[in-house]
């Protein structure tokens, strides 16, 4: 059924919150943020037409409210609200209290996010539906004695996930038998404290693994489309750092393959609006369903990057009502993008996390290069929320120029205040795994050294004793002299890193 929308709360903060507020003006659509006590001063407070307070800063107390946000929403006669990612992005719950105070929830319905939510419901979908599995349980174990006679069967070193949840809590990698029962008991732990629920599922665990993820959108009037894929390897924690759009891991066949194998997926839970089927493919390019995530995710615009197209515009179409105004064949591959997540996290001290007072914080600019910033300077950056800053985002013509347009970027980043994973990026850009597209999952476990970034130290402390340091040590270490010039105090190093890469082998 057709509605126009007429006014939009965004039930998110940060740079999602502006994000979705920089459509919606181009849309023409009045919009409302909401806030915290953390968020007084925060840009997506002053860019929304209208704001409402929230309360305190726990998450429990404001973002996560479901009452002080409806309420919000009927106060301020918003007809709509966009979750963003996140918070209740894919909360069912909250979802269907949307639909029964008359509001239009710009996601999927109740019933698509409960039943991709639920890890085992999702794999049972997917065995239906002819979706590739990964060998191992459909249905979440009933005993530690079940789940270790699959782990024999299917053989170590295996993955014990939790039914009920994602982000990597409540999974364990067990690699024999004589670490498995400790091994599930932990995961069921943790996804009982994560989620309240401890069923777990056990999985073989794939070898070289790469995460491979296609983006689909659909519509109330049954077209689904995909806007190709998404390599996001690059991780801590199984959370993601690096993206890039299309993966080049891939072949064009299996492209083909994955595409066809995301959109059934979302067919077989009726789903309607922007979403996310996740693949791991091994090192001999076999993939199987991982999950689905029912929301726009972070990494969205490197998509947008090569295909031209603005997925918050087609989720709000697609929330009215409106057929999708485009067919598959209108849909192809531009160039390729890279998106580099700024996150308040210290990479040199295992990626712990980092607050304080945000004293410089000017974003790079120049052609092919986009950042999306939910913080200014002199905001306090705190550990109430995600570490998610900033996310620099270049697209190029290639892969190759969409590299170079990142280190460009990454080098003239410049924020300081508190530690940010801008180095750890930065020294992505120039390892050779990543510049012949020839990493997994297991990257910053078996590739990442922290001493040396030291070529980055002026972006660690935007010191610029530092980063004359810095510049030297650089070249030093590659032993070439490199000329660097000094402007407003910044200095750049403009030998090829690269070389200084192959040298130290």
């Amino acid at each position: 059924m057709k509605k126009n929308i007429s006014k939009i709360l965004i039930a998110n903060r940060g740079e999602i919150a502006i994000r979705v507020i920089r459509t919606c003006r181009d849309l023409g659509i009045p919009t409302v943020a909401v806030y915290s006590n953390a968020d007084v001063a925060s840009p997506h407070v002053r860019l929304a037409g209208e704001s409402v307070y929230l309360g305190k800063s726990a998450s429990s107390e404001s973002y996560l409210n479901m009452d002080k946000i409806i309420a919000a929403a009927h106060k301020t006669h918003a007809d709509a609200i966009h979750p963003g990612y996140g918070f209740l992005s894919e909360n069912a719950v909250f979802s269907k209290r949307c639909a029964d105070e008359g509001l239009i929830f710009i996601g999927p319905s109740a019933e698509s996010i409960s039943k991709m939510g639920d890890k085992t419901k999702a794999r049972e979908m997917m065995k239906k539906a002819g979706v590739p599995l990964s060998p191992g349980t459909t249905e979440a174990v009933r005993s530690i004695e079940e789940a270790e006679k699959v782990a024999d069967e299917i053989g170590y070193p295996v993955l014990i996930k939790a039914a009920a949840g994602g982000g990597g809590k409540g999974m364990r990698i067990i690699e024999n038998k004589e670490a498995f029962k400790s091994g599930i008991r932990a995961a069921q732990s943790e996804a009982r404290n994560a989620f309240g629920d401890d069923r777990v599922f056990v999985e073989k665990f794939l070898q070289e693994p790469h995460h491979v993820e296609f983006q689909i959108i659909a519509d109330q009037h049954g077209k689904v489309l995909h806007l190709f894929d998404r390599e996001c390897s690059i991780q801590r924690r199984y959370q993601k750092v690096v993206e890039e759009a299309p993966c080049a891991f891939i072949t064009p066949e299996m492209r083909e393959k994955m595409s066809l194998a995301a959109c059934e997926a979302a067919r077989s839970c009726n789903y309607v609006g922007a979403g996310t089927v996740e693949f791991l493919v091994d090192k001999h390019r076999n993939f199987y369903f991982m999950e689905m995530n029912t929301r726009l995710q972070v990494e969205h615009p490197v998509t947008e990057l090569i295909t031209g197209v603005d997925l918050v515009e087609l989720q709000i179409r697609v929330a009215e009502g409106l057929p999708l105004p485009l067919e598959q064949e209108d849909i192809s591959i531009h160039g390729h993008a890279i998106e580099s997540r700024i996150c308040a996290e210290d990479p040199y001290e295992q990626f712990l996390p980092s607050s304080g007072l945000l004293q410089r914080h000017r974003i790079p600019a120049g052609p092919g290069v986009r950042v999306d910033a939910g913080y200014e300077e002199g905001q306090q950056v705190t550990i109430n929320y995600d570490p998610l800053m900033s996310k620099v985002c270049t697209h190029g013509r290639d892969r190759r120029e969409a590299i170079q347009r990142m280190k460009r970027a990454l080098r003239e980043y410049e924020i300081s205040g508190l530690q940010t994973t801008i180095p750890f990026c930065y020294y992505v850009m120039n390892h050779p795994a990543f510049v012949n597209a020839e990493y997994d999952t297991f990257f910053v476990k078996e590739k990442f050294r922290p001493g040396d970034m030291q070529l980055l130290d002026d972006l660690k402390t935007g010191d610029q004793a530092a980063a004359v340091a810095s510049a030297l040590l650089y070249q030093l270490k590659s032993g070439e002299l490199s000329n660097h010039k000094q402007h407003d105090g910044t200095v750049a190093a403009t030998t090829g890193e690269t070389e200084w890469w192959r040298k130290r082998k």
